[in-house]
């Protein structure tokens, strides 16, 4: 099993892209295993702490992204964007996330991230806005009664040290997904998260029942700020073809 640590396991032969992920907010809950089990792509299975999974709702700004070695793209390359994610590992031993929702404000990305990598983006109305030390983020899906996420935090100046679940929430070393009926790895790299002391004052995480978990009832077991990381994907490994069986309840 792939140990959690603050730094990339593997460095990338290839960058894939690259982009800047600032003003991260996570709002993390523990999630039915058996649940999470079933929304995975085959192959794959709920990543666990101490026997337990969780879904995190994360919402950031998405900064200066970029092809390879080219240059930012313009305008199309900065937006706000919204997830729900699951925590989820391969037979290879390796951790990653798995995206149910991707929203954001800008078509292109949606429309490139959905044919090439199968990924869920949305194309949605997101907004970021700070209040002073106040932060605050809006996503709600285009036409009609489509879910809606909200977070606002105050955020200080104070510097906190991650705790076991905090490192295990967010020292992500790549994504699992599924594309062309295969399920695969893509991995990343970033510099090491640095946290904010943070508290929560207002949450709605509609989009998490829309992703097909259960909704949230309780306060989040996990709520983090990070002023961002710089980060690099590099090429999707796929994952050799597994019999897939629903996990079921005993």
């Amino acid at each position: 099993m792939e140990a959690v640590t603050p730094s990339a396991p593997r460095a990338l032969d290839h960058v894939l892209f690259r982009q800047r992920w600032q003003d991260v907010v996570f709002l993390h809950w523990q999630a039915d295993p058996f649940e999470v089990a079933r929304l995975l792509p085959p192959g794959t299975v709920p990543d666990l702490h101490h026997g337990r999974t969780y879904v995190g709702l994360v919402f950031f700004r998405m900064r200066r992204l970029a092809l390879g070695p080219l240059p930012p793209v313009p305008g199309v390359g900065t937006f706000d964007e919204v997830n729900v994610r699951l925590y989820s590992r391969d037979a290879l031993g390796r951790r990653g996330v798995v995206f149910r929702s991707l929203d954001c404000d800008r078509l292109a990305p949606v429309v490139v991230a959905r044919a090439a990598f199968g990924l869920p983006y949305r194309w949605s109305q997101t907004l970021s806005r700070w209040y002073g030390p106040r932060l605050q983020y809006r996503s709600r899906g285009r036409g009609g009664m489509r879910p809606t996420s909200r977070v606002w935090v105050h955020v200080t100046d104070r510097t906190v040290a991650p705790q076991p679940l905090d490192g295990f929430l967010t020292n992500r070393w790549g994504l699992h997904a599924r594309v062309f009926e295969r399920s695969y790895y893509l991995p990343n790299t970033h510099t090491p998260w640095s946290f904010q002391h943070c508290g929560l004052l207002d949450w709605d995480a509609s989009a998490v029942a829309a992703a097909g978990l259960t909704a949230p009832t309780t306060e989040p077991v996990s709520v983090l700020y990070a002023p961002g990381v710089q980060v690099e994907f590099g090429l999707p490994a796929f994952l050799p073809p597994t019999p897939c069986h629903p996990a079921r309840r005993p």
